[in-house]
Parts: C-alpha cells; sequence; structure tokens
C-alpha cells in the first residue's frame, strides 16, 4: 500500500482508534494514490498505525484497520461476520422483527458504508469512492456470511457517493437470489407490517434508526389524537394507530411517500382513524387549530448537511419547535428529534429551549431520545450519533 507519514505530534486520534485523518495531519505521501485506494498511515518516526481508504477532501483516509490487513482476502466476511453477530446479540432479526440496519459505517467499523437487512434483502450505500470499488467483494462476502438465507443484495448508492469522482452511480442489483424479482417487501418492525421499496423510496427505503422511538410512541398514543409530521411512509403513524389512537394525522410533502403511507394504514384495518395530507409540514403545522392534538412528533429532514448551513438550521429546527409547543393541547405530549450530525445534543437541547420560552408555556422533559442499538456509536467516534430528540410534556 501507498504510505502516509504524518506530521510530528498528529497521530494522537488515531493512538485513540479515531477512523478519521484528516488532511492537514499530512505531512508527505510516499506514492500517487487515487481516491478509494487502500493506503497504509504511519506516525513521523515511521510506525504503522492503520489503513484505510484514501479520498479526496478535509477527511484523507476512512480507517478500516489498526492492526489487520484490509486487502487480506478474508477481510470483508470477517467484517460482516461481526455485525452480524452484534446484531445477533440485540435478538435481530426475531419473530416479530425481519428489518434492520447490518451496518452502520464507522460504527462497525467501516466507515462509508451502509447495509440494510430487509427479511432477506441486503440493500448497500457506499458513501466513499473506496467502498463503492469494494461493493462487489462486499456482496460475496455477504453472500457468504448468510448463504441462502440472502434473496438479493441492491445497490443504492447513486445518491451518497461522491459524485465528483467520475464513478458510474447506477442503482441496480449485486446479487439476486434465482426466482427473486420483487422491487418491494412486506417487512415486521416489532409486530408491525409495513410495505419497504428500496428501489424508489427515500434512503434504503425505510428509517430503521427510529425503531425503538417509535416503540414509545406506541406506548404513549392510547386515546390520543396524534399529528405525525415528516411522516414520510408513516412509521410513527402505524404504532400509533395500532396502539389505540383516537385519531391520527400524517403530513408529508412527497406525493410517493403518502402514498405509501395509505398501503401501511390499510395492512391495520385501521384507516377509519387516519387521514393523510399530503402538503407541506410546516405550513400545516402553522395552520392547523390549537389544541387540536395531544401528541404531535416532530421528525424533519436534516436542515443542516454541513456546518456552513448550521445558523440557518439551528434558527429553522427553532421556528418548527416553538409552532409545535405552541399547538399541542394542555397536557399533550412533543417527539422532537433533529438528524443532522452537525447539530450536537447540547445545541439540540438548547434550541429547544428556546422555543419553549418563546411560546411561554411550561414544558419539561420527559426522556431524551437517540437511534436504535443496530445503528452503533463507536466510542472512539462520537461524531456517529447522528440522531438525537425529546420528549417533552407541554403543561
Amino acid at each position: 500500500m501507498i504510505k502516509l507519514i504524518l506530521k510530528k505530534g498528529r497521530d494522537e486520534s488515531l493512538r485513540r482508534f479515531h477512523p478519521w485523518v484528516f488532511s492537514g495531519a499530512i505531512a508527505q505521501i510516499q506514492g500517487n494514490p487515487h481516491e478509494g485506494d487502500l493506503v497504509a498511515v504511519h506516525s513521523a518516526e515511521g510506525e504503522f498505525l492503520a489503513s484505510g481508504h484514501y479520498q479526496i477532501g478535509s477527511i484523507a483516509v476512512r480507517v478500516l484497520s489498526f492492526s489487520g490487513d484490509p486487502l487480506a482476502p478474508d477481510f470483508w466476511e470477517n467484517a460482516l461476520e461481526r455485525a452480524r453477530l452484534e446484531r445477533e446479540s440485540l435478538g435481530l432479526p426475531s419473530a416479530d422483527t425481519n428489518c434492520f440496519r447490518l451496518v452502520h459505517g464507522e460504527g462497525d467499523g467501516l466507515p462509508g458504508l451502509i447495509i440494510d437487512w430487509y427479511d432477506g434483502v441486503c440493500v448497500l450505500q457506499a458513501h466513499s469512492v473506496g467502498m463503492f470499488r469494494a461493493k462487489n467483494r462486499i456482496c460475496e462476502a455477504l453472500k457468504a456470511v448468510f448463504g441462502d438465507s440472502l434473496k438479493a443484495v441492491y445497490d443504492k448508492s447513486s445518491m451518497t457517493a461522491p459524485f465528483k469522482a467520475g464513478l458510474e452511480l447506477v442503482d441496480g442489483y449485486l446479487y439476486r437470489a434465482p426466482g427473486f424479482t420483487a422491487s418491494e417487501s412486506r417487512v415486521l418492525e416489532n409486530g408491525h407490517s409495513f410495505m419497504v421499496n428500496w428501489e424508489e423510496g427515500q434512503k434504503t427505503g425505510f428509517f430503521l434508526d427510529q425503531r425503538e422511538n417509535r416503540r414509545l410512541v406506541g406506548r404513549y398514543s392510547a386515546g390520543r389524537r396524534v399529528l405525525n409530521l415528516f411522516c414520510y411512509t408513516g412509521g410513527f403513524s402505524i404504532y400509533a394507530l395500532e396502539s389505540g389512537a383516537e385519531s391520527v394525522d400524517s403530513v408529508d410533502s412527497s406525493a410517493k411517500a403518502m402514498a405509501l403511507v395509505d398501503r401501511n394504514v390499510a395492512l391495520t384495518g385501521k384507516a377509519d382513524r387516519h387521514k393523510s395530507c399530503c402538503c407541506d409540514a410546516i405550513d400545516f403545522l402553522n395552520g392547523a387549530e390549537e389544541g387540536k392534538y395531544d401528541l404531535i412528533i416532530v421528525d424533519p429532514p436534516a436542515f443542516a448537511k454541513h456546518r456552513g448551513a448550521l445558523k440557518n438550521a439551528l434558527r429553522a429546527y427553532q421556528r418548527l419547535n416553538a409552532a409545535a409547543i405552541s399547538k399541542v393541547a394542555p397536557g399533550g405530549l412533543i417527539f422532537t428529534f433533529s438528524c443532522s450530525q452537525v447539530v450536537d445534543k447540547t445545541a439540540f437541547a438548547e434550541l429547544v429551549f428556546s422555543a419553549a420560552a418563546q411560546t411561554g408555556r411550561g414544558v419539561r422533559i420527559v426522556d431524551r431520545l437517540c437511534q436504535g442499538g443496530d445503528h452503533p456509536v463507536s466510542i472512539y467516534h462520537p461524531e456517529g450519533e447522528y440522531l438525537k430528540g425529546l420528549l417533552l410534556y407541554v403543561e
């Protein structure tokens, strides 16, 4: 492998197993690596520290190993088997849950790689050139690890891999078992049924990171009038309906998403208590009658995908939360989230505090929420904790 030599004193983070090497820490590159190549990182004194995928940008290397050889024939199979065993320790899959995240980037020691499992279908997203170039080896490793239980591997990297790298970013199947032709599947999550379309849906087809938070919404929904904003395919709505909500209104601006909401609601047999609204969620909330809803879910897309957008994003989150707090009925609950990685837990809590103060209502934090255990956060990479949320009680 091509060698990258770090500047003196810039090796501390790698010695603490942080999986990124920043370009500013590099003193010398011995060779001419192309984006996605495997490179070895050495200290200024020549000591081997790590190996990983080289990339152009502020993050110059995404580390795959601090000791082993990513070129070894069994590297990918061993890495995916470790991820499988970790999910197995969490009880995934189970009799009532057959969809979950199998690989979560840095949390599983595979930076730049996401793999979601939908009842035997693996949907892969590469967020780096190195992972995109390794996708066929990853597919072969998945076949080795899961055997006959693997139905298909679908590459959905066209919206995630770096578009400036000159890659052929066309989504498609890397593998299909004989006779497998489906483009969607009916899956189970905590006993609830959902239709997932991995070919046309957002992300890999479903937002698996909210599984435990959806369960919590179900716990509090009985007898309540529920509003689910930015509902996508209606995950929170289904849990609320199945748990005895008096009524559920689901709001999203995507017509495709709302079509799947209606299909998912139909699976419950409780469509008489549900209303779909294909419109702007913020406009809907601003126009809603005060006190109409006892429970409001605020789960917007990432308002800030980079630090340059942080200031505007914080203002947008604050306005949105202020509107929800002002509209919810007395004694109501609000589940509010941010999936923007650049908005940390402290900043999110502060903006919700500011939103509450703006309304003048009494607000208490009942619970602090995060992503599910199948989206693990490496203790050496706290940046991986991207989903944060609060459960609020409003007087």
